[in-house]
């Protein structure tokens, strides 16, 4: 039996063991980690959210090789939609977001270290759109939402955006769909953070576009393109029934994205 100095010695020995145990296992978890520090951490970080308090549940497995690029197409419920994915992918994805977000002085810091590409909400943003045409190019992987807003209605999906399909088309690669169930959004994104939730991300085959190569410039093509990608996020949802719409061409986001 112990006495109580011993018994205290001893107590504080065990948690400076399992201290310097655990520095030995986050130390040893950079240095293998194949990403950067910050953006280690910050996944890090991001995994605690979308794993514990969101309890997400990957169905599906990661198609494409880490050699090859693709463009991701998903729905959007969440401003978070892009973490949970991040969860079934092997590497960095490379996301388009509005532009403010970007250069926020706070959220900046959080999106930076994983090259996102600001773009303007107008819907018809060039130079956001050559640099994602480009990483997909590169082997890398381009993340979009065709809805181009959260979609806080009662409806399935909103109208989606033809450029999505022109920068596949361009890029020469496959595209991946994705649908996210159960994630939380009350109007704000610090209210997401506070919500408990239980998030389903379903991972669906690549679509192959080579017989639409070289057809970009083609309208229909993309927006035929544009229904297949809403209809394969749908059926991953077990929505068969639902009708894919396309938004006009001076269609414009008025709500984050």
């Amino acid at each position: 039996m112990l006495s109580p100095s011993h018994t205290q010695v001893f107590a504080a020995g065990v948690f400076t063991a399992m201290a310097v145990v655990l520095a030995g296992a986050v130390a040893l978890h950079f240095r293998r980690s194949p990403y950067t520090t910050a953006q280690t951490a910050l996944l890090g970080l991001s995994g605690l959210f979308t794993r514990i308090l969101w309890r997400t549940k990957i169905v599906g497995v990661w198609p494409i090789p880490r050699s090859q690029g693709a463009v991701i197409v998903s729905n959007h419920r969440c401003p978070f939609d892009p973490a949970f994915i991040a969860l079934a992918v092997d590497r960095i994805m490379h996301w388009m977001v509005a532009k403010e977000y970007c250069e926020h002085p706070v959220m900046g810091l959080f999106l930076r270290p994983f090259g996102p590409v600001p773009t303007s909400r107008g819907g018809h943003d060039t130079a956001a759109t050559k640099m994602m045409i480009r990483y997909a190019e590169q082997g890398e992987l381009a993340g979009l939402l065709p809805e181009g807003r959260i979609n806080n209605t009662d409806r399935f999906m909103l109208p989606g955006r033809p450029g999505i399909a022109m920068i596949a088309l361009r890029a020469r690669v496959p595209v991946v769909p994705v649908h996210i169930d159960g994630a939380p959004y009350d109007g704000t994104t610090l209210g997401c953070l506070l919500m408990p939730a239980r998030v389903r991300v379903t991972i669906g085959r690549p679509i192959d576009l080579t017989p639409y190569y070289g057809r970009e410039n083609d309208r229909e093509v993309l927006e035929e393109l544009t229904k297949l990608f809403l209809r394969e996020i749908a059926r991953l949802a077990g929505r068969e029934d639902f009708e894919p719409q396309i938004a006009g061409r001076f269609y414009k986001t008025t709500e984050d994205v």
